[in-house]
């Protein structure tokens, strides 16, 4: 079992959205998923209350517990995600620590540029592969381009797939589903899918190789 961590110290940053799609994401490709909801707000584990299908499984934990679930998911699941909440450096930590790979995703705005600081520094501290992808970025505009490259100057590697503002995920959410599900064929279904196949390559691919 692989474990992906979603991990982001500021709110609003599309953190359970990435965890839900890609836990549908991946449920398509054949895998067994399960999804850990550290976040006390519990986004996700809402999604899943609203949500026609048992799949993905999604539970909502507190991060005492997490290392426990996950050696017992091991024998039941492909992949673990990991949706932790903002402002908690301790719950960042346990589940960095416990990690083989993580997203930490950012609007391409300054200050979110900023208090994104925190979670490279959690990120270098254990070591631990990691990308920052853009969500919510704007359809037209070269601010996307700019801030990537400020990222990039901070010493971390920026996701190549771009996550735009899109009304596909709102409106998928009103009903348990995700953009790929909603809309297949759309634009944010595409994203999606080559952030999940991204994501595939970290997880696994470098993981074979490394061992």
């Amino acid at each position: 079992m692989r474990t992906l961590a979603i991990l982001a110290q500021k709110g609003g940053s599309g953190k359970s959205t990435l965890a839900m799609s890609l836990a549908v994401a991946a449920e398509r490709d054949g895998k067994r998923v399960a999804v850990f909801d550290l976040d006390p707000q519990a986004s996700t584990t809402f999604w899943k209350d609203i949500r026609q299908s048992d799949h993905p499984a999604v539970a909502s934990c507190q991060s005492a517990r997490l290392g426990y679930l996950l050696k017992a998911a091991e024998e039941a699941c492909d992949l673990a995600i990991i949706d932790a909440p903002p402002f908690s450096k301790d719950i960042a930590y346990e589940a960095a620590q416990l990690s083989d790979f993580i997203l930490i995703p950012t609007k391409p705005a300054i200050l979110d540029v900023m208090s994104m600081t925190k979670t490279l520094e959690l990120v270098s501290h254990y070591r631990k592969q990691a990308a920052v992808v853009l969500t919510f970025c704007p359809v037209q505009g070269r601010e996307v381009g700019d801030i990537e490259a400020s990222i990039r100057k901070m010493g971390a590697t920026v996701c190549p797939i771009r996550i735009h503002h899109r009304v596909a995920h709102p409106r998928a959410q009103q009903t348990g589903l995700t953009a790929l599900e909603l809309e297949p064929e759309g634009k944010a279904a595409d994203e999606l899918q080559r952030l999940y196949s991204y994501v595939c390559i970290n997880l696994w691919s470098v993981s074979r190789a490394a061992a």
